[in-house]
């Protein structure tokens, strides 16, 4: 299990490596790096990833960040190759700790998704606050062929996503789905040519790294609670969050409109500290 970060490396080294971040001003890439397996995760892969998005949503530079796969595929779930003596309890449970790091990962994040997506590949995916994928891609719930039953969160997304029949159908059924059909079940947040993605996802990238990111991802946490929260409750989570952007990038945005010019928000803590 390694991360490469920031330092070049030779072919042979980024090989040996299961994660690679990678930094462009204030957007950061994560790239899964086993394309010789289509980007299937061992636990230490798991972990690895788990540890690079620790890493950048401590690092204050970064405002967003983009996940993809090495080669011709973003993931095809885990590695049912290479399994560890771990109880398997104790192994899903570090499987799962990435899950949540992903999903509650405090900057945006871009799924960049072009070839396979698969089982917890695809979940991966979902847990991203935007899936930008290339008409290319496809698309499996793959569990069920493989004995298995579904995970990295699948069974909390897709019925939320797509309704409760079809998501049993993606599940029960396993089936091997298009870029197209994900698009109309609302799977994707855009979806482009394939010589169109790399542009597309830099375009976002570079949109979302000039917003507001403390009050963006606020809201994107808004949306989610939304599903198990009363509206009392939507109003008290609003108002707190509307207080923290009062601290931080709203006097910006004020001094900006005031002065009729665009504003440049920073995301810093605009209170004195004690």
């Amino acid at each position: 299990m390694s991360i490469e970060s920031v330092t070049p490396t030779t072919d042979t080294e980024s090989a040996e490596r299961d994660v690679l971040i990678s930094r462009d001003g204030a957007v950061a890439t994560i790239t899964l790096n086993r394309p010789t397996r289509r980007n299937a995760m061992t636990l230490d892969s798991w972990i690895a990833l788990r540890e690079a998005l620790g890493e950048l949503a401590l690092d204050d530079t970064t405002r967003v960040v983009v996940l993809t796969g090495a080669g011709s595929d973003f993931c095809t779930g885990a590695d049912l190759d290479k399994r560890t003596p771990m109880h398997p309890l104790n192994r899903m449970r570090q499987i799962n700790a990435t899950a949540l790091a992903v999903a509650e990962f405090p900057k945006p994040l871009i799924a960049k998704v072009r070839g396979y997506a698969v089982g917890a590949g695809w979940n991966l995916a979902l847990l991203c606050d935007l899936l930008i994928a290339s008409r290319d891609a496809q698309f499996s719930q793959i569990f069920a062929k493989r004995g298995l039953s579904v995970d990295f969160g699948g069974s909390w997304l897709l019925p939320r996503m797509v309704g409760l029949h079809r998501a049993k159908r993606l599940v029960m059924l396993a089936e091997m789905i298009d870029a197209e059909q994900a698009d109309a079940l609302g799977l994707v947040s855009e979806l482009v040519e394939p010589d169109e993605l790399d542009a597309t996802v830099a375009q976002f990238a570079t949109r979302l790294a000039a917003a507001p990111t403390v009050a963006v991802m606020q809201s994107t946490r808004l949306i989610e609670d939304s599903t198990t929260s009363s509206l009392r409750d939507a109003l008290e989570n609003e108002a707190r969050s509307q207080a923290v952007n009062f601290a931080t990038d709203a006097p910006a945005a004020l001094r900006a409109f005031v002065e009729k010019r665009p504003p440049a928000f920073s995301g810093e803590w605009q209170v004195p500290q004690p």
